[in-house]
């Protein structure tokens, strides 16, 4: 790819930015932090898990007041109803009170950055709610369809499943999230920090670096990344290695998984990888990049069975295996 123009490297230097802007409020996550922004210049949705209090629900206002997008959040309780999330139809009466009309009045799914917050709080029916929103960019109500404007960015946060008063998120709209991070406690020196950060007299203030527009030019210039054949047959291979009809599966895949990824992972690989590469200032997606992808990519498109569970594997672990199988496989 030819060594890219001034107002990409500008770009850059703003994704940068971005990331210090963001670390202002964030401490110690780096590759959490990175694997976001990844997701943000991919396209893709993102599921946060992670155990109340450590910084979920900080991390996607802190990108919101980073990137100059509209912002909304959406708390899910039990009670939660489809239409307090997509909208509905009401009735209003005219100035003069002769008339009504029937008009829509849009919910909070109509912003750029979504932040759908413990997700897995409201029932089934009203997590589906956002299947269509976040695979097509559009919400139907009532038979008329409304377009979504771009950049559309869903951020879910969820608790882990054993946790009392959680609704596991169906299998369908799992696979919509382009990744699945994992939030992890801080460590001594980390948890210092931020107590200091979060107990003087003045907060951290975080400034707006990134336009729309500029967002969606380096979501563009993600997609113009080349990647090298062997690059997506790893992807593939990879992705093909978690089925455990596939002839090649391992031992342990034929035992402990149930189902496989998604072609939505393959996707997700290359997509991903070369997001990777432009935000460390490559113009071609690697194999590292596929690697390092790999987890959030596939972590919750990978369904174990019971036997896997009563044992107590790790689905990371699983992966990590995969990877170190399918690199041997592919030649470069």
């Amino acid at each position: 790819m030819e060594a890219p123009d001034n107002s990409l490297v500008e770009l850059q230097g703003k994704i940068d930015r971005l990331q210090r802007e963001i670390g202002k409020v964030i401490v110690g996550q780096s590759q959490l932090l990175e694997e976001t922004l990844i997701a943000l210049l991919a396209g893709g949705h993102v599921l946060l898990e992670g155990a109340p209090g450590l910084g979920k629900t900080s991390l996607v206002r802190a990108l919101a007041r980073g990137v100059d997008l509209s912002f909304s959040r959406i708390q899910f309780t039990p009670d939660l109803m489809p239409a307090d999330i997509l909208g509905t139809n009401v009735l209003l009466t005219d100035a003069d009170g002769k008339g009504r009309n029937v008009t829509f009045q849009p919910g909070p799914i109509f912003a750029h950055l979504v932040l759908a917050d413990e997700i897995n709080r409201a029932t089934p029916k009203t997590q589906s709610a956002l299947l269509e929103a976040m695979q097509e960019g559009t919400v139907t109500v009532s038979g008329v369809t409304y377009p979504l404007e771009r950049p559309f960015f869903v951020l879910a946060t969820q608790n882990p499943i054993e946790m009392e008063g959680t609704y596991p998120l169906p299998e369908a709209q799992v696979d919509r999230f382009f990744f699945k991070l994992l939030v992890k406690p801080p460590g001594p020196q980390e948890l210092k920090v931020i107590v200091e950060r979060t107990t003087g007299e003045h907060e951290p203030v975080i400034n707006s670096v990134l336009t729309r527009d500029e967002l969606l030019s380096l979501q563009r210039a993600v997609r113009e990344v080349p990647v090298a054949s062997h690059v997506v047959d790893l992807a593939v291979h990879l992705v093909q290695a978690t089925h455990p009809a596939f002839a090649e599966a391992s031992a342990d895949v034929k035992r402990y998984v149930r189902y496989g990824s998604s072609p939505r992972g393959a996707q997700a690989l290359i997509l991903a990888a070369k997001a990777r590469a432009l935000i460390r200032g490559r113009f071609n997606a690697a194999v590292e990049d596929v690697v390092a992808v790999a987890p959030p990519a596939l972590r919750h498109r990978i369904i174990l069975n019971f036997e896997a569970e009563a044992e107590g594997i790790d689905v990371d672990d699983l992966l990590g295996e995969l990877i170190q199988q399918a690199k041997k496989e592919i030649v470069v």
